[in-house]
């Protein structure tokens, strides 16, 4: 409702230095340097704390930045609009004209109708829609100086630039006679040299540079990989020169003193903001494995899209999801995962799963922004990703029932593409060309049948997303036939599927194999009867690691869904082989595609889909998740066991939530939570627990405490 336009009330007083801060157009934080596509852009900001609630907004949008420096909104002036809401605002003016420039500001009042100060000015310039309505982030470039530089002979030099990134190497170099200055770069070290002969797709390359006088500044001129700039990869944009992961540099031929100085890594990646995230804890390997996750979350986005890593460069619907989940809870990023959605929506990939990611990929999207745009244009299309056509009557779906005429639907152009059930990877040797993979290999022996439990596993999950999405819509029927579909398929999966003298989940209909992944994906997914959820865990206990770094993923939510934290704990700081600490162990700076080379010997050492830990610290350890889209309402539920402390900032649309906690010596739990302004959140503890909130004494049978926008102190007695 307008109630007033562009004046400002008498009895209105201005909260002294205070204004909206964290703008973005379209989710976008600096829309100056990249184009917004859509000439209806949605417009988001952050509260200042001083305001507590927002009561009312006015936007104004200009065609110069003098009108907009002088309030005037020639293309849209909001007036005064009664709304408490801060993102996913819709332009409302003027119509705008693509490849024109225009600026915004916003002001808003609080609960007590104290009016801020406009907001700093935002520019942004239109662009041509192509076919997607999702506008592409900006990228950056990092200039790196190396960490170390050492002499190794007369003529060489070692040096190390600390991380490994997707990158080139600029450097100066000053000589007096005709040279050639020989470069090795390489992601692995070896005896304490550059591995020039690496495993699988750990990177290494060899590059003569001629060096004249005259001449001093320099740039390696890398040859490109065959493979991964093939057609079916990602391009880079035209202005990128050919970009290799490398962390290492030796330099032989050297005539002239050369020095740290000399010598600038050019590392490419999308925007991003690090102090958007934090963590840290009591347990040293807990915060190396964040790190080493959180790097690999902000190295990888160097292509703009989510792409599986360096030797395909491709994306993969069920590696795009994790990465689009560890973005949201390392940076305040939303445009990639829409592009890369709209991007499978053309270009599916074969395994019969990752089909089963594109609807969690949505959903995500929704709770992260609260924006429906994506599930509006592609809800009819979306129907066929959830596979429910492969169905039976019990429905229960079979990737053996798929036709070319419905991979045709879900957008496989070649007619000879075929769905096929993929569970985890790498395969068992027996399936493998890899002499050095091991006897089971990533799917504890799972066995393959045509009734599959993992997928549908994941097929239940899909048609649950798909009634919320048919409600959002306000699609009843629909809604009311996938609820029903759901409990159908929950009941048959514990009804056919679940083994009941034993406890657990058989892998399929026609075997008696139980493995790890069956059980961990129907427990990660609410599938499991609350009678069954402590044998399920434990018979997934029984299985340890026994999974990817991708399955990792899934079975650290079960354990979490489960309340078994504390193994759950376990497995995030496990120094075995196969755990986050033994990548950075053998000197990996982003997390690996498998757990070791061992496990899949034509791995690469810059695969974000094994940065799981990146998104379950701040999601299932801190328990911190959006309950309500767009981050009305978060849902905070802790569970820290095996740590005395830790703090943690987790990135939301509406600002930064900041937590500490810290075990006393009278076992009393301490926390201090801090919600953003126009937030409220759901503190979950037991509940037999006493609780104390900023010294009142609160009680509540279930648990869950209501926490306002603002500091809260919390003290739980146990």
């Amino acid at each position: 409702m307008v109630l007033l336009f562009g004046c400002k009330s008498k009895s209105s007083k201005i909260i002294e230095k205070s204004a909206p801060v964290g703008l973005s157009v379209e989710y976008i934080r600096q829309p100056q340097n990249t184009l917004i596509i859509d000439l209806k852009p949605e417009f988001a900001w952050e509260l200042p704390r001083a305001a507590v609630q927002q009561w009312s907004y006015q936007i104004l949008v200009a065609s110069s930045k003098e009108f907009i420096e002088n309030d005037n909104g020639d293309i849209w002036n909001s007036g005064k609009i009664e709304s408490s809401n801060s993102v996913n605002i819709a332009f409302n003016g003027a119509t705008l004209e693509v490849g024109e420039t225009y600026f915004w500001k916003v002001k808003i009042w609080d609960i007590n109708q104290k009016e801020t100060q406009f907001s700093e000015i935002q520019r942004f310039k239109t662009g041509v829609k192509k076919g997607v309505i999702t506008s592409a982030n900006s990228f950056q470039i990092d200039k790196i100086k190396p960490t170390k530089i050492q002499k190794t002979s007369n003529n060489s030099y070692f040096i190390d630039f600390g991380k490994d990134a997707f990158e080139t190497l600029k450097f100066n170099y000053k000589t007096a006679t005709k040279d050639t200055l020989v470069f090795h770069i390489g992601e692995q070290l070896i005896h304490g040299e550059i591995n020039r002969n690496p495993e699988g797709t750990i990177r290494y390359q060899k590059i003569k540079v001629p060096v004249i006088p005259n001449i001093v500044e320099y740039q390696l001129k890398i040859t490109p990989d065959k493979r991964n700039t093939k057609s079916i990869a990602v391009a880079l944009p035209d202005s990128f020169p050919v970009l290799m992961p490398f962390r290492y540099v030796e330099v032989e031929n050297v005539k002239y003193a050369i020095t740290a100085d000399n010598f600038t890594q050019l590392v490419y990646r999308s925007y991003w903001e690090d102090d958007e995230s934090y963590f840290k804890s009591s347990d040293s390997i807990l915060n190396q494995v964040w790190d080493l996750c959180k790097y690999t979350i902000k190295a990888t986005t160097f292509a703009g899209l989510y792409v599986d890593g360096d030797r395909e460069r491709i994306p993969y619907e069920a590696d795009a999801y994790l990465n689009q989940l560890s973005h949201y809870t390392t940076d305040k990023e939303y445009a990639m995962a829409r592009q890369t959605i709209e991007y499978f929506m053309e270009n599916p990939t074969w395994p019969t799963e990752w089909q089963l990611h594109v609807a969690l990929m949505f959903h995500a999207d929704y709770m992260y922004t609260g924006n429906s745009e994506l599930i509006e244009k592609y809800y009819d299309e979306l129907k066929h990703k959830t596979l429910m056509e492969l169905k039976r009557e019990d429905g229960l779906i079979s990737s053996s029932k798929s036709t070319p005429e419905f991979m045709k639907k879900l957008g496989f152009k070649n007619k000879k593409t075929k769905l096929k059930d993929i569970v985890d990877w790498p395969p068992a040797q027996k399936d493998s060309y890899w002499k050095l993979a091991t006897a089971e290999g990533e799917r504890d022996g799972f066995v393959f049948t045509p009734i599959n439990t993992v997928i549908n596993c994941l097929y239940y999950r899909n048609v649950e997303i798909m009634a919320e999405f048919a409600q959002l819509l306000g699609k009843t029927a629909e809604e009311k036939e996938y609820r029903a579909l759901a409990a159908q398929v929950k009941t048959s999966i514990n009804n056919k599927l679940f083994d009941k003298s034993n406890r657990f989940y058989k892998d399929g209909e026609d075997t008696n194999h139980a493995s790890l992944h069956a059980n961990m994906m129907a427990l990660a997914f609410n599938i499991v009867p609350e009678k069954h959820v402590t044998s399920v865990a434990e018979f997934i206990k029984s299985r340890g690691m026994a999974c990817s770094v991708y399955g990792a993923q899934y079975l650290l939510e079960a354990l979490y869904n489960a309340n078994e934290s504390e193994y759950a704990f376990s497995l995030l700081t496990s120094k075995e082989n196969r755990s986050w600490y033994n990548m950075i162990q053998i000197g990996a700076t982003m997390t690996l595609e498998s757990w070791d080379m061992k496990y899949k010997p034509n791995s690469d050492w810059n695969h974000a889909w094994g940065a799981a830990p990146a998104n379950i610290i701040p999601r299932y350890l801190w328990g911190i998740k959006p309950l309500t889209p767009g981050y009305t309402i978060a849902s905070i539920k802790p569970q820290l066991e095996g740590l005395n402390s830790t703090s943690i900032i987790v990135p939301t649309i509406r600002g930064k939530i900041k937590a500490a906690y810290a075990l006393e010596e009278d076992n009393i739990e301490r926390y201090v939570i801090e919600i953003p302004t126009n937030m409220k959140a759901e503190f979950e503890v037991t509940p037999t627990s006493t609780v104390k909130v900023n010294n009142e004494l609160k009680l509540s049978k279930t648990g869950v405490l209501h926490l306002q926008s603002g500091v809260n102190n919390i003290e739980v007695y146990n």
